[in-house]
């Protein structure tokens, strides 16, 4: 069964610098980690498990659709640019790893890289958090958000999600 990703490659061309030209088959598997490695941490594994279902039977909608598009899509999309910046000058092939170059442009280097991973996460946390502002007052909408169980990954909502605040 394929893999449902909450964004795609053109989403990533509409909302960051990244060009048209790059291979979708380069990007897809920074999509999938990000999803599992940064969304994950954030919404936990039973709703992302819910969002996943949804996309993959074409019912996400309502209050669902609204969370995605709105508030994880956006935080996606950045933090698939974090994770994808310090490979987007290789390649992989038979006859080994390759850096890219061209005649006319230069190499960026490592500071450049980094200060670009750096705005982008800045960018995605952002987004993390005004996620997080809005399940403190819509919790109650999203039941699988505070439900896993043992071997679950729960998401990581900040001490004022708990019903003491500061």
């Amino acid at each position: 069964m394929a893999e449902a990703l909450l964004i795609g490659k053109a989403d990533l061309q509409a909302y960051t610098a990244l060009n048209g030209n790059v291979d979708t088959d380069k990007v897809i598997p920074f999509i999938k980690i990000a999803q599992d490695i940064w969304l994950l941490q954030y919404v936990g594994t039973d709703l992302l498990t819910k969002i996943k279902s949804d996309i993959t039977a074409s019912t996400l909608s309502g209050n669902y659709a609204t969370l995605v598009n709105t508030y994880l899509k956006p935080m996606l999309i950045h933090f698939t640019m974090v994770e994808y910046l310090p490979f987007a000058a290789y390649s992989i092939s038979n006859k080994g790893l390759y850096k890219h170059s061209s005649e006319n442009a230069d190499i960026v280097s490592k500071e450049e890289v980094d200060y670009l991973i750096e705005k982008e996460k800045r960018i995605a946390e952002n987004y993390a958090q005004r996620f997080l502002d809005y399940m403190v007052v819509n919790q109650s909408l999203f039941n699988e958000y505070l439900t896993n169980g043992s071997g679950d990954v729960f998401p990581q909502n900040g001490n004022y999600l708990s019903n003491w605040y500061i």
